[in-house]
């Protein structure tokens, strides 16, 4: 009897043995290795709230410099491998159309949809002085409409450092929140 107890022992250290040395499950997915959010950036939005706008009764900002801002937020998101980029260019809403998004109150999410985005982004340059200005950047659930995230940062500087204080934020504060 004591010889079927010591093989007992003995095959069971075996087994414990063999599964000490079993490969370890694979580990879950890092939140950055899986499948990018597809995402639709819309053209960023100008507010000009500057002495001279309201001098000139118009925007004293060049359509170029907006262009550079969206161009900025679009190549930031698309290279941090967190977005894929929908194609926003065959969007015809008028809200689009006329750069009005940030006055629809979450539109933009529906549209987003529509073209089959996951998720919808619109940023909005608000310029108080020649060189004092607001980027505000917010992302919506394409599906439900809901804010999942919304930064503001303050920058000084000429409107040639907007797309780096769009970089900025993006990098700083919408990744970091969106991780």
């Amino acid at each position: 009897m004591k010889q079927h107890t010591t093989a007992a022992i003995g095959v069971l250290g075996v087994l414990v043995l063999a599964g000490a040395y079993a490969p370890a499950p694979a580990p879950a997915a890092d939140a950055h290795e899986s499948a990018p959010v597809e995402i639709a950036v819309f053209a960023f939005e100008l507010q000009d709230s500057s002495p001279s706008a309201a001098r000139l009764r118009k925007s004293t900002t060049d359509t170029a410099v907006m262009a550079k801002v969206t161009d900025a937020a679009r190549r930031e998101l698309a290279q941090s491998g967190r977005y894929s980029l929908v194609d926003v260019s065959h969007a015809d809403a008028g809200p689009v159309r006329d750069g009005s998004l940030r006055n629809c109150e979450g539109c933009e999410a529906a549209i987003a949809r529509q073209l089959g985005a996951a998720q919808s982004l619109i940023g909005v340059v608000t310029k108080v002085t020649q060189t004092d200005y607001y980027i505000t950047i917010s992302i919506r659930d394409a599906r439900t409409g809901k804010i999942i995230d919304q930064q503001e940062a303050n920058f000084a500087g000429s409107e040639e450092g907007w797309s780096s204080g769009v970089r900025m934020l993006i990098r700083h504060q919408v990744l970091p929140a969106q991780g």
